[in-house]
């Protein structure tokens, strides 16, 4: 049985059941978008929006977004997390305009409509006129007007929002496994590094696959194999949540050597030998878990990422901003009790993400090579057969199940 898009224009388009195929308009089509907005981003889903640490005294604040709906996260005088749209009730213009700061209230710039930290409409300018003229009407309600508000939740150190009333509990949204894991990585007080924006050319959900993809790490990216950072012959594999919505990918270093053999007969770009780094130092790391994990990359439905890659902890929290661009807002992490070494190390392995990174600068161009590949059709088909038809957890990571899992939870919130 065939199954259509919910308030699509064009009828005609369809999608077989089954996750092992995606028609290439999912990520180009208008409608989509829109439907995207309100059935996933304004859902019943947990959007990340920011950190407990970045807001932690009352009155401090940070600008974000769900979706590409503009947020305030603050906390108030009580010192609880409120989360509503950064509009102006009046005419719709932003209410913050900072990316974060501190504040007893919010004042619009427009018009000057006061609110408090919650989010209600407590002051209108003029409202009763000037020189006993004009003014609102005397029926006009305060208490009926004010941007909407998100219910939140927190889970390690993280701040998550919902416009949806039954969203399900943050826990139970994501699951023992992935909470756990979560809190491996987030186990104590966090303090900003840093944070960038990055703009990238291509539909959210093709990054978002990118993240969700296990086995492109070692093919796509030369340094990683160059430097024995991450082989798919190492111990590793990929946990998937009962819906696919949410999945963790890890592996250990092997510090035996290891043979190139399997790179060296697929004769992948990525098989590199003979290079070396001006600097070692940079590759040099600790086992600050315990665990001998030395990468393990997080993904939460519909746009969180949480990345631990060696002694490196970063955040991308994943944005659309139109059909064929994406928003990425970085956010690099240290603990409040590093060591001046271990505090260098940090800093010094930063090098290897972001947008230069040794090692995700490819994930931030080869979205935008599939948009532009797929600008000619929309009927054919993407295939995501590698390690079957399936979303369950595997103990390797040759295996699309992950991204497979991602269709499933998406499939799902918009009912095709």
């Amino acid at each position: 049985m065939e199954m259509k898009l919910n308030d699509m224009r064009d009828s005609k388009r369809t999608w077989e059941p089954g996750l092992t195929r995606v028609p290439y308009w999912i990520y180009r089509d208008a409608g989509v978008y829109r439907n995207e907005q309100q059935r996933i981003f304004q859902g019943p889903t947990w959007n990340y929006l920011c950190l407990e640490a970045e807001i932690a005294e009352p009155g401090d604040y940070r600008t974000t977004f769900a979706g590409d709906t503009p947020v305030i996260v603050v906390r108030d005088e009580e010192g609880e997390l409120q989360a509503f749209e950064n509009r102006c009730a009046h005419r719709g213009a932003l209410i913050a305009l900072k990316d974060s700061g501190k504040a007893e209230d919010f004042t619009c710039v427009y018009h000057a409509w006061r609110y408090d930290l919650q989010g209600n409409l407590k002051g209108v300018a003029f409202e009763q006129g000037v020189n006993g003229k004009g003014g609102m009407p005397p029926d006009f309600c305060k208490e009926q007007h004010g941007p909407r508000k998100l219910r939140t939740a927190t889970v390690g150190g993280l701040v998550f929002g919902s416009f949806d009333e039954d969203v399900p509990s943050i826990e139970e949204y994501l699951g023992d496994t992935i909470v756990e894991k979560i809190e491996r990585v987030l186990s104590k007080p966090v303090e900003v590094l840093g944070r960038f924006k990055q703009t990238i050319p291509n539909n959210w959900k093709l990054y978002m696959e990118n993240v969700k993809d296990s086995y492109h790490a070692s093919l796509l990216h030369v340094f990683f194999t160059t430097f024995n950072l991450n082989r798919l012959s190492q111990k590793g594999g990929v946990i998937i949540s009962e819906t696919g919505a949410h999945h963790v990918s890890w592996s250990k270093v092997d510090h035996k050597p290891q043979s190139n053999s399997a790179y060296s007969a697929e004769k992948l770009r990525s098989d590199k030998e003979g290079y070396t780094l001006a600097d070692p130092s940079m590759l040099d790391g600790v086992d600050e878990f315990g665990d001998g994990v030395t990468l393990q990359i997080l993904s939460v439905f519909p746009g969180f990422v949480l990345a631990q890659i060696q002694n490196t902890l970063a955040i991308r929290q994943i944005l659309p901003a139109g059909i064929d661009k994406t928003v990425l807002n970085w956010t690099y992490l240290g603990f409040t009790d590093d060591t001046p070494e271990l505090r260098r190390m940090r800093l010094k392995q930063l090098n290897l993400t972001g947008s230069a990174g040794f090692i995700s600068m490819e994930d931030g161009a080869v979205g935008g090579f599939v948009q532009r590949g797929i600008a000619g059709t929309d009927e054919e088909l993407a295939i995501l057969e590698m390690g079957g038809a399936s979303i369950e957890t595997q103990d390797n990571r040759t295996t699309e199940a992950s991204v497979r899992g991602f269709w499933n939870a998406y499939r799902g919130y918009m009912e095709i």
